[in-house]
């Protein structure tokens, strides 16, 4: 066999691997643009429980906002359990470091399990029953090493979610509302995470010995039961499916906004690889501090037990879930690119103010990180995806995989707590934040134009506004013109 033709299989299976085996070529896309399928035939095409060629053109980039509902509250669903189960990870370090005598860096490692799942991600969504079941025998074994195996399934079969769910979210409608759209839907998702913490400490292991598991097992059967009535009504709802050539079809239409969409290589969208850095920093310093939140207490506040440590918890996590729906309104009236940097900002003021205050002061002030932490994962995952167009897909796939950076902060910060204090160790996701900060300060001092062009833009908002002109309209002269000189993958 020659070396071309090997190449070229080793290429195909890499391509499978990547998903690039699937994406649409700019020449594909150009050609459907022609005979855009009408609204009827894309509400026809999601009653369909088939699926649909990625290539293909449904006409779902001109969804409008009412059509985006019923979609969009069924995939909030998802969040809020996502948000659950990510509640109980940090109730649960805390906890197996009392009932099974692991030490701060040990308990880390359920992070390292669930957040490394990220990196490699699922197969299929309708493992999550096993994975939720999973727990049962770990728990009847008292095996920290089960426990650990257990969430780093639990944490693949959510990766499904995320890597479906956040871009869906983000382009189920019209584009100007991208970033509130996402925002307000992971407002959810924070919910979840307040809930399950206060369910953790009033109710899983309020009225239990310290050395007793059989609640975790509970809970976990619980989520199982739930996940598969949630998988029956996903089956039968009508949910649009939007493929990268619809992406690429709605960036098209919108570039005469001046959003200064071209078709360009994966390999030159050098704002989305800035975000995937970004989002691998941000991630993994925000779960750093959510792992290690109620030992920073007892540590400020000795004379603390767990279970208030655990209540100071979800009031963090309750400003956590107020901040996610207070971000989504100002991004009404405030571009989303400055709210960014404007959170960002504050979470660093608020850290260092953790790492040298004692006492209440401390625990506020820590709180305030995760009020201000609220908007920053969804903003950073839309506006890294703004101008992908048939690469969104796997854009999508990399900023989801940089939630692994959750398996990269907590041990750190676990082994400077256990060598010196938890206090000290906040300068490690304060690392994390610096350099995420870089990420909203690019955008403001390069990328504002482009952006600022997709809050204008009228697709799904009044179809057909653009005209046409020679079977194109403007903006999709301009986009279509990068085709012509010859785009490649």
């Amino acid at each position: 066999m020659s070396y071309d033709a090997g190449h070229r299989r080793g290429s195909t299976k890499f391509g499978s691997i990547v998903g690039m085996d699937t994406e649409p070529t700019a020449e594909e896309v150009k050609a459907q643009m022609g005979h855009r399928p009408s609204v009827v035939e894309v509400k026809e095409l999601s009653k369909e429980r088939k699926g649909v060629s990625n290539k293909k053109v449904t006409g779902a980039s001109q969804i409008t906002l009412k059509q985006s509902i019923i979609p969009i509250c069924l995939v909030t669903i998802l969040f809020f359990l996502w948000g659950f189960a990510y509640g109980l990870l940090d109730v649960l370090n805390s906890h197996f470091q009392t009932t099974l005598g692991v030490t701060k860096a040990q308990g880390a490692g359920l992070s390292g399990a669930y957040f490394g799942a990220y990196f490699l991600g699922p197969l299929t969504y309708s493992g999550w029953i096993l994975r939720a079941l999973m727990f049962w025998p770990s728990g009847v074994k008292r095996s920290f090493g089960g426990f650990v195996g257990s969430m780093f399934i639990v944490g693949s079969g959510l990766s499904t979610l995320e890597t479906s769910a956040n871009p869906f979210i983000a382009t189920c409608g019209p584009p100007r509302y991208s970033e509130m759209r996402l925002e307000l839907s992971q407002s959810f998702q924070a919910i979840g995470s307040v809930a399950a913490p206060l369910l953790a400490a009033r109710v899983f292991f309020a009225h239990v010995g310290s050395k007793d598991l059989t609640s975790v097992q509970y809970t976990y059967l619980g989520i199982a039961c739930f996940v598969f009535l949630l998988a029956i009504v996903f089956y039968f709802a009508p949910i649009p499916e939007i493929t990268d050539s619809d992406m690429a079809d709605g960036e098209i239409q919108g570039a005469e906004f001046e959003t200064g969409y071209a078709d360009k290589p994966l390999r030159k969208q050098y704002t989305l690889f800035w975000g995937v850095a970004a989002q691998f920093c941000y991630v993994g310093a925000q779960v750093a501090i959510a792992n290690f939140f109620i030992n920073y207490v007892e540590f400020v506040k000795p004379k603390s037990t767990q279970a208030q440590a655990s209540n100071l918890l979800a009031m963090a996590q309750g400003l956590f879930a107020i901040g996610r729906f207070a971000a989504a309104l100002g991004m009404k009236f405030i571009k989303p690119r400055l709210i960014l940097w404007m959170f960002m900002s504050m979470i660093i003021v608020f850290i260092c103010c953790a790492i040298g205050l004692k006492g209440n002061g401390g625990i506020a002030t820590l709180a305030l990180v995760l009020f201000f932490e609220s908007c920053i994962f969804p903003t950073i995952f839309t506006l890294s995806l703004r101008g992908l167009g048939r690469h969104t897909k796997r854009g999508a796939s990399f900023i989801v995989a940089s939630v692994c950076g959750g398996a990269v902060f907590p041990p750190i910060l676990g082994v400077v707590a256990d060598h010196k204090n938890t206090q000290i160790g906040l300068v490690i996701p304060l690392i994390g934040f610096i350099i995420s900060w870089s990420f909203p300060l690019y955008l403001n001092l390069f990328k504002a134009k482009e952006l600022d062009g997709y809050l204008v833009s009228k697709v799904g908002i009044e179809p057909g506004t653009a005209g046409t002109v020679g079977g194109l309209t403007p903006g999709e002269k301009t986009a279509t013109s990068h085709v012509e000189r010859g785009s490649t993958v």
